[in-house]
Order: C-alpha cells, then sequence, then structure tokens
C-alpha cells in the first residue's frame, strides 16, 4: 500500500470500529467474557497502543533512525505482517504493561471513541510528512513484533482495530446465543 492507501485504510477501519462501539448498549460495552477484555477495555487498549504513534509521525524525520536505527530489510507486505502478528498471538504473546487497559466504565465510551479518533487524524496527518522511501527505512519497536519499519507499524495499526473489532463481535455473538 502507498501512502495514501495506508490513511485511507487506517481512516476506514477505526471509523467502522469506533461507528460499531457507538451502537453498543452499557451492557454490550461492558460485557466481557471469563479472562478477556470488555469491549471497553478493548476501546482503551486500542487507545493505548496507537498513541504512542502521534510523537513517532511528529519527531523530525533524522531522529527516528538516531533513536531506533535503519532498516536493514524490505518492508514485509500487508499480508505477511497480519502472518507474523497473529503467528505470534497463536503463541500465545499477549499485551503488557501499559497496553493492558483497566476496567473501563460505560460513562468513559464516548471520550475514548472521541480521544480514538483524535490519534488517527493525528497519525494521517503525521503520515502525510513521510515519504514512500521512509516509510520503509525508519524503524519502531513493536513489543511484539520486534523492530518493524514504519510502513509494517502502519500496516498492524490497520490490522490491530480489525482484530479487536472482530473480538468483540464474536463475544457479542456467542453470549446472544448462549441466552
Amino acid at each position: 500500500m502507498n501512502k495514501f492507501a495506508l490513511i485511507e485504510s487506517m481512516t476506514e477501519n477505526h471509523q467502522r470500529f469506533t461507528n460499531y462501539m457507538n451502537i453498543l448498549s452499557s451492557e454490550e460495552f461492558l460485557f466481557a467474557m471469563p479472562e478477556k477484555w470488555s469491549a471497553g477495555q478493548q476501546l482503551d487498549h486500542l487507545v493505548r497502543s496507537t498513541k504512542p504513534l502521534i510523537l513517532a509521525v511528529r519527531l523530525p524525520r533524522f531522529i527516528l533512525p538516531l533513536i531506533f536505527g535503519k532498516a536493514n530489510r524490505p518492508s514485509r507486505s500487508y499480508e505477511e505482517l497480519v502472518e507474523k502478528y497473529l503467528q505470534k498471538i497463536q503463541e500465545g504473546a499477549k499485551a503488557t504493561g501499559n497496553f493492558i487497559p483497566p476496567l473501563v466504565s460505560f460513562d468513559k465510551k464516548e471520550n475514548l471513541i472521541k480521544e480514538l479518533n483524535s490519534i488517527v487524524a493525528k497519525i494521517n496527518k503525521g503520515l502525510n510528512n513521510f515519504s514512500e522511501s521512509e516509510l520503509d527505512e525508519c524503524i519502531l519497536p513493536h513489543p511484539l513484533l520486534g523492530k518493524i519499519t514504519f510502513r509494517e507499524m502502519i500496516y498492524f495499526t490497520i490490522y490491530h482495530v480489525d482484530h479487536h473489532h472482530y473480538i468483540i463481535d464474536k463475544a457479542l455473538e456467542e453470549n446472544l446465543h448462549s441466552n
């Protein structure tokens, strides 16, 4: 995907997710399968996991290579990145540290949705300042995937929101059928 397709996909996937979150009732927003996160916690997790990218897109371009180094390989495709992420999940990888959400009350839903939309808009605005080659040269650390290119981080962010959307939808569907 080129930069414009990345921005479009980021916008579409996150908008689809926040539209879905907007229609959830209090019961749906707070429901969690045993040992799993509620929809509210999933939303909070997405805010926590996308927010660091704001700093990455705002830093002067020469800073990222000084901090994290430069890519020594071409960027993976979207499909390859998703496959690697799903493999890590199958191996038992889970969110850690600051990426683990607290319990989230229903009254926080609206502000979390606004915050996620704002974060995505800021990331997309910052992406406009990157050249196509910079997206493949700059690397960032990912807690599960290790050092990945900036383009791969955006691929991950595009997929990550859909991944959590699916988890919420599946849990609510299973709950509906079990009652």
